[in-house]
């Protein structure tokens, strides 16, 4: 290809850095690529798919999929009902991708790491287009969900675990490969689901569902997981979108014109009469659908990292190739100090997440799983916003144009902190498990404890936090508490599988708070081995 010009009538292009080029998204993250093999990942298939989703055409197919919106089509030419969302070529060819990648399939195929190299696929995935991995991710939770139903489970699995992006508007059992959704946010209840409204009666084998759902992502899904009250309680179902010669009756009301996310649908649907399959007994609707969002919870506790990643490398090839006052910006001190700092945030999400996808993996830890997974989301969704907001900042004007990857990213980064459990639900989730699941916290504690004798800081820290919090710690505490165990537990886990600059900056920045509240308002780093670890400056 050749280059663009750089030489105008009245002026030369100079000091603008060049565009990346095709960029290795394994190879380049020291951080993911050892996290990855010492927590049981498929190194081999990972770096297969950082290379291939870090292309310039791979990249650009991704900014496509944003900027060309879901289409919604109510009708046909005649006035019959569709109820479908078109979308752009780019955004199917990257669902073809992540599918085709195992990233829904992985962890239930049987191979070691599936759970670790499906988060890590998901990590790589974010960073290119984070719109996609919503309908994978809840493909991908949906499984462990559907062994309530056999019979249901022998449908759907096979399709669902298949490696084939198949999106033609037919029913399941003629489909290669399915995509399956979740609906349960209704107008007045929102995160509270008992006080959903929709009704399920009873049809012969069947039940027939009415009743609105204010938020549902991916409505092309061959399928949504719901909760309706049924004669015995509320009860889940499975919805599907197809039925044999005929469309089910779910009723697309609109899209949600959202501030990210855009290249995936969200939707408000009316279910008017839909056929529905039960899956559990009726009145056990939350504890039935709860293992879907214990999943999807891992997701959103891994895609943070991703987003953070994404953003500080656009900085620091922003930084390497920039010069101001005489010199470039990577060299000059103060713009170290933010980098290196922003860099412990994002190292911190991705290898916490990680080991909380390990504890995924393992049956023996599904104790830690259960509280681990709700500590990462928490503490990296917090994290990102600022993150991005930094790394825009880092590339001034520039970093608020769209024609780089900030604004996206900016967009992109409350959202994990808000599905699946926004802050306040999720610490409360964390203060029910302190107080009723003694296995969750002893299997936190024992990964605490065996970081302890390490770094005197950590030690002071861990010291701290159980003497002021010998219990579960009052409800308006409950956000204190959550990202303190959250970072001390992330200070564990960089302790045993980072490098000593990471872990070591990590205490000293987070733990003992050597600094202001700011990116760089810190001392004491090793910028230049933490900002190696954002790959090559050239």
């Amino acid at each position: 290809m050749l280059p663009p010009r750089a030489e105008f009538p009245g002026h030369d292009v100079t000091n603008q850095p060049a565009a990346r080029g095709d960029a290795d998204l394994w190879a380049d993250d020291p951080a993911l690529s050892a996290l990855a093999a010492a927590l049981g990942g498929d190194g081999a298939h990972l770096a297969a798919r950082g290379r291939a989703l870090g292309t310039v055409d791979m990249r650009a197919a991704g900014r496509e999929a944003m900027r060309v919106l879901p289409d919604l089509r109510l009708f046909d030419a005649g006035g019959r009902r569709l109820d479908e969302v078109v979308f752009h070529p780019a955004y199917h060819r990257l669902m073809a991708e992540g599918l085709g990648a195992g990233y829904a399939a992985l962890p239930w195929e049987g191979a070691p790491g599936g759970h670790v190299t499906h988060a890590a696929l998901l990590y790589l995935h974010t960073q290119v287009e984070p719109g996609t991995c919503c309908p994978m991710t809840m493909t991908y939770a949906a499984v462990p969900a559907l062994a309530a139903d056999p019979a249901l489970a022998a449908v759907w699995r096979p399709r669902l675990t298949s490696r084939v992006y198949d999106p033609a508007v037919t029913p399941v059992p003629q489909k290669r490969g399915a995509t399956l959704g979740m609906a349960m946010t209704e107008k007045q209840g929102g995160s509270d689901v008992r006080a959903n409204a929709t009704r399920a009666t009873p049809d012969g084998p069947h039940y027939r569902l009415t009743g609105h759902k204010w938020f549902c992502s991916a409505p092309m899904s061959d399928g949504f997981l719901t909760l309706a009250q049924a004669p015995g309680g509320l009860t889940c179902f499975l919805v599907p979108r197809w039925l044999e010669g005929e469309r089910n009756a779910i009723r697309l009301m609109r899209l949600k014109d959202k501030l990210g996310n855009r290249a995936n649908a969200s939707a408000e649907i009316e279910y008017d009469g839909a056929l529905a399959h039960r899956l559990g007994e009726e009145g056990q609707g939350v504890r039935t659908i709860i293992k879907m969002v214990h999943h999807t919870r891992l997701d959103t506790a891994v895609a943070p990292a991703g987003i953070m990643r994404a953003a500080l490398v656009e900085a620091h090839h922003w930084v390497s190739h920039r010069a101001a006052f005489q010199r470039r910006l990577i060299d000059q001190p103060l713009m170290a100090a933010v980098l290196a700092d922003l860099s412990l945030d994002w190292e911190g999400a991705t290898a916490l997440g990680l080991r909380v996808a390990a504890a995924f993996d393992d049956p023996a830890q599904r104790a830690f799983a259960r509280l681990g997974v709700a500590l990462a989301k928490y503490l990296s969704n917090k994290l990102c916003p600022p993150v991005v907001a930094e790394a825009m900042e880092v590339m001034g004007g520039m970093g608020y144009v769209e024609d780089t990857a900030l604004p996206w990213l900016y967009r992109e980064a409350p959202l994990n902190g808000i599905w699946e459990g926004s802050g306040n639900v999720i610490c409360l989730d964390i203060l029910r498990t302190v107080a009723k699941e003694p296995a969750a916290v002893a299997a936190v504690d024992a990964d605490l404890d065996a970081a302890k004798g390490a770094d005197r800081r950590y030690d002071a820290a861990l010291a701290d936090h159980r003497t002021r919090w010998p219990g579960p710690p009052p409800e308006a505490e409950a956000r204190w508490f959550a990202e303190s165990l959250a970072t001390l537990l992330t200070a564990a886990t960089l302790i045993r599988h980072a490098p000593a600059a990471v872990a070591d900056g990590y205490a000293a920045a987070r733990l003992a708070r050597q600094g202001g509240r700011a990116a760089g308002a810190t001392t004491g780093l090793d910028t230049g081995a933490l900002i190696a670890r954002l790959g090559p400056s050239t």
